[in-house]
């Protein structure tokens, strides 16, 4: 057992960006956990401070350079000692960030944070670690994870990086390329997990359809993997997020048929309809062969629900092209849809296209095809009411008898959640409930 060299110190994580950040951080917290750090909630109670950074797009850099500053401003209003900032800002931009936050005690990239004790103890001895190398690990050796209590699903990340070389995305830039974990190390991950009370976990990476041909002889091992997890004690529901439409084969689609625990989501990043601009976005496929995979998904698991995300006002987008991508939406009638507006990213290939998008027809596009969409998932929610659902129950309401829980159709934090009346059981379980109402995302039941 490590030596527990740091219990006078506290040590709070604010985490900024996708799911694969949460994922960091929970194992930056069991390492800083079995250190003998007290990890404490709110920073203003920290010593020391690690913000995980998103470096995605604009708005997500400003929001990450924003939090930093907040964070700063504890040295002078509260017990501050060290500012370590972490994640895919840092793998980017550190030169930027050590120039000019001089407030910033040590730095950690995409790759390294498995050194963050070691980093915490340098910026307390008045050093300014900066540990910023190739982005290639794949935590094979660190699994182990600390999960906020209360806590009853989990993403687990099942790759890193990616090969794509999508002309609008910065990811390879800060991830490094695609590489598989191994399906013994996911499954003792989700082991671990299901010991700490986690039912659900929702497999990510950028490209999880390709999970496995890196390093296992070109094979697409997603369906062995899914199978795998699924013998797993306690595991209730295995979600997948990041299907790649390139690599969805009909094995694939056959085990979300068959196997009870996979969640009969698909999450299918899109990004486009029209194939002038999935030729410029560099995505694989055209929209006939989209609609193809669309019609075969539906046709093999009937009550399956699909999400995707689109990009609107990448550049060459014209009226037309927007017009033809709200006629998509509408006609294929996704459950849920999320909607980027481009944005134009240092050393991307897109960003020396011509043709660029103004950012207030861009913006203007978004709330158009949202609004559509609403009116989609609303009808699409309405098929559910009568209907008697599993429902994982995750919090109490605060008022009358009403607990607040998903079905295996709304993932976590992202899609709709169903308001329960009469549960009488323990958070973290699943209850059959017959569905009396439905709104745009939501749903409303009660236990039968």
């Amino acid at each position: 057992m490590a030596e527990k060299v740091g219990s006078r110190e506290k040590v709070a994580i604010v985490t900024l960006g996708c799911e694969k950040n949460l994922v960091d951080s929970d194992m930056m917290a069991h390492l800083i956990d079995e250190k003998g750090y007290e990890l404490v909630d709110n920073p203003e109670e920290a010593t020391v401070v690690i913000v995980n950074t998103c470096g995605f797009i604009d708005a997500a850099k400003e929001e990450s350079v924003n939090k930093i500053l907040d964070m700063a401003e504890l040295k002078e209003t509260g017990k501050l000692k060290s500012l370590v900032v972490a994640g895919c800002l840092t793998q980017r931009y550190k030169e930027d960030i050590l120039s000019e936050i001089p407030e910033v005690d040590g730095i950690v990239g995409t790759g390294d944070f498995m050194s963050i004790t070691g980093i915490i103890e340098e910026s307390l001895a008045g050093k300014r670690p900066i540990y910023v190398g190739n982005p290639i690990f794949t935590y094979e050796d660190v699994v182990k994870r600390k999960v906020k209590e209360g806590t009853y699903s989990a993403y687990i990340k099942i790759a890193e990086g990616c090969d794509n070389a999508c002309t609008f995305c910065s990811i390879p830039l800060m991830r490094g390329g695609f590489r598989s974990r191994t399906i013994e190390s996911i499954v003792e991950e989700a082991k671990h997990l299901a010991a700490q009370g986690i039912v659900e976990v929702s497999l990510i990476a950028q490209d999880s359809t390709n999970y496995g041909t890196d390093i296992y002889d070109g094979k697409h091992m997603l369906p062995e993997l899914l199978n795998r997890l699924s013998e797993v004690d306690g595991i209730q529901w295995i979600r997948l997020h990041y299907a790649y439409p390139g690599f969805f084969t009909d094995e694939l689609i056959r085990t979300f048929a068959a196997n009870p625990k996979v969640c009969k989501y698909v999450d299918m990043p899109l990004q486009h309809s029209e194939d002038h601009i999935l030729k410029r976005m560099r995505r694989p496929g055209r929209q006939t062969d989209i609609r193809e995979l669309v019609a075969k998904i539906r046709a093999e698991v009937p009550d399956v629900a699909l999400r995707t995300s689109l990009i609107v006002g990448f550049p060459g987008e014209t009226e037309e092209d927007f017009a033809r991508l709200c006629e998509f939406v509408k006609d294929i009638r996704f459950d849920r849809l999320g909607v980027f507006t481009y944005s134009n990213e240092d050393d991307t290939p897109a960003s020396r296209l011509p043709d660029h998008v103004d950012e207030e027809t861009k913006e203007k596009r978004a709330n158009m095809l949202m609004e559509i969409q609403r009116e989609v998932a609303g009808d699409r929610n309405s098929r559910f009411v009568g209907e008697v659902l599993d429902v994982l129950i995750e919090r109490y309401e605060g008022r009358g008898d009403i607990y607040v829980g998903r079905t295996q159709y709304d993932a976590p934090e992202i899609d709709g959640e169903v308001f329960v009346s009469g549960f009488k059981g323990e958070l973290g379980s699943i209850a059959k409930v017959k569905i009396t109402h439905s709104f745009e995302y939501d749903l409303a039941g009660e236990v039968v």
